[in-house]
């Protein structure tokens, strides 16, 4: 007892001295007892103690929430409009999650049927862009049904080649062929098919070019999929440039600038070591970019040659010339004075396809989407020729029905390319242009006179179709084009028999209207009678062919794909208890 006791007073007299070796910066809280009693003195202690930690820990915590507030992120932007959205999935591996989706996709409609004693001409501008069907590629390999209006299927039809037959000469540009056959889906229907194919020229033979690479570097490109896939594409392309050629790289972020003067095509180390050098960061300002490219073209402009600006970006114009009326105007401008404009888009998140396809259009240039390293090799080296090298300018097709043998007929695509009938003949109505080796396909849904399978409901007071000398004319076919640098349009007429109809249609219009049929079944299958998803896979696996580089394998792949995710899509679906 006795030394238990002599224990706890010589524990008293310690805690007593380390309460008076206290610091006497730290203050002492009004509720607390005094400090002579020993227990007290430690609690004094302790209290001080963890008053020092709570101030440190304090000071600590307002230090990181003023960092925090320095670098917090802007607002992520607010969703589009539903018409021209869609949710991104988990992004594949190496690519971060779009903060918000922002993608637009310009509306459309699909082509009316037609009935031919009313409306017996149909006009459109050609199409050679493909960004629509690499673009709905990437969402269906990331497990996304495309939004309707990102489909269009003159894009998805015409980034695959038919084998259509090439001009004998080159005494014209191209050639025109056409097919008629039943309509898979209905056989009391037929399909007309258009095809067009310019002339080759070999890559060594290829005039100068003087070519501009305006690159986005704002920091929406800075992602794997964007600026580091975009370098990865040109670089594709630079070592086929010549010392005839000329290169320039302008990047446009906060503000446009000039990290590439006029420079020899052969000077490949310094092109690529430019391109190397390239990194995101800042705001979009595109208008200023734009104009500084076309500044660099005039600069080294080639009489004669391939002057063009090949504009990559994820279309996030942002800050600085945004109207899009404003940038048409200045891309117009541009080509009238001899320099042309192709878009290229990367990426996903904030992808301004309606902006890219628009500008390319107004340009006289195609518009591709750039999904992985095979479509930049695709796109910038198998097609080089006819990405670069135009051979007509402002083509323009016009079919004249004839109601003795047309009772409807529907265009199937090329709905942001219908022309007024008066816009045919007229040559100051620019249109769509071929480049070197290019193929053009269109195709058109005809109910014959007389067949059962007619859509619009029969008019009450309509007049007899007219009987005349050409009565074993289907159609006739009109096309105008212009040769590069010519003003005025030359005219290629040729008629389309009735007797052309074949009950064996070839390979290539088999596997066209399996590719339209797809489209038209990712836009909701309105169009295609009872034609399914297994009938278009029928279709296509019936008609791959020889497939050389295995874009129709490709294709059928892609079929699956759309059909489980509509499936899925329909599974999901809440169903309303009866």
């Amino acid at each position: 007892m006795q030394h238990r006791l002599a224990c706890l007073s010589l524990l008293a007299v310690a805690l007593l001295a380390a309460c008076k070796s206290t610091p006497s910066g730290v203050a002492q809280s009004a509720a607390e007892p005094p400090a002579e009693a020993t227990a007290d003195a430690a609690y004094e202690l302790h209290a001080a103690k963890a008053t020092r930690e709570r101030r440190a820990m304090a000071a600590q915590s307002r230090t990181e929430s003023a960092m925090r507030e320095a670098y917090t992120p802007p607002a992520p932007a607010a969703p589009p409009a539903p018409s021209v959205a869609y949710l991104v999935p988990p992004p594949q591996a190496g690519l971060p999650a779009p903060v918000a989706n922002t993608e637009k996709y310009a509306a459309r409609e699909d082509n009316p049927v037609q009935r031919a004693s009313e409306q017996p001409v149909s006009t459109f501008s050609i199409d050679v862009d493909t960004g629509s069907y690499s673009n709905v590629r990437r969402m269906l390999r990331q497990g996304v049904r495309p939004p309707a209006d990102a489909v269009r299927v003159e894009e998805f039809i015409n980034y695959f080649d038919y084998g259509h037959p090439a001009p004998a000469s080159r005494q014209a540009p191209f050639r025109v062929t056409t097919e008629l056959a039943p309509a898979p889906w209905n056989a009391q229907r037929q399909l007309l098919m258009i095809g067009i194919k310019g002339y080759d020229v070999p890559k060594a033979t290829l005039p100068p070019s003087n070519l501009v690479f305006l690159i986005d570097t704002s920091g929406s490109m800075d992602s794997p999929d964007k600026l580091p896939l975009l370098k990865q594409a040109f670089a594709m392309l630079v070592p086929q440039l010549r010392a005839q050629d000329r290169v320039s790289i302008v990047v446009y972020a906060g503000s446009a600038g000039l990290v590439l003067p006029p420079t020899p095509g052969d000077r490949h180390d310094e092109i690529l070591a430019a391109l190397d050098r390239l990194q995101a960061g800042g705001s979009t300002n595109g208008g200023d970019g734009i104009r500084l490219a076309y500044s660099m073209a005039r600069q080294a402009f080639v009489r004669g040659g391939v002057n063009r600006v090949i504009l990559a970006t994820d279309g996030d114009f942002n800050v600085g010339t945004v109207g899009q009326g404003a940038l048409e105007t200045l891309v117009a401008d541009q080509r009238k004075a001899g320099i042309a404009l192709t878009t290229l888009g990367f990426g996903q998140g904030n992808y301004n396809d309606h902006l890219a396809e628009r500008l390319a259009d107004v340009g006289d240039g195609q518009h591709a989407y750039i999904d992985s390293p095979l479509e930049a090799r695709k796109v910038l080296v198998e097609q080089m020729q006819a990405t670069l090298l135009t051979i007509a300018n402002d083509v323009k097709i016009q079919i004249e029905f004839n109601p003795a043998a047309v009772a409807e007929y529907r265009l199937i695509g090329y709905e942001n390319r219908v022309l007024a009938r008066e816009d045919f003949a007229n040559d100051k109505v620019d249109a769509g242009d071929i480049g070197a080796g290019h193929e053009v396909t269109a195709l058109y849904e005809i109910t014959p006179a007389g067949s059962p399978a007619t859509r619009l409901p029969a008019l009450r007071y309509a007049a007899a179709a007219p009987a005349g000398s050409n009565d074993g004319e289907l159609a006739h076919l009109r096309l105008r084009y212009k040769l590069p640098g010519q003003s005025t349009s030359r005219l290629i007429e040729t008629p389309i028999p009735a007797s052309s109809l074949t009950h064996a249609p070839g390979e290539s219009l088999r596997f066209a209207s399996a590719v339209a049929a797809y489209a038209d079944l990712l836009r909701g299958g309105t169009h295609i009678d009872g034609w399914s998803w297994d009938d278009a896979l029928r279709a296509a696996r019936g008609a791959q062919g020889r497939d050389r580089h295995g874009l129709r394998r490709e294709f059928v792949e892609l079929i699956e794909q759309g059909r489980q995710l509509v499936a899925r899509e329909a599974d999901a679906t809440p169903r309303i208890a009866h």
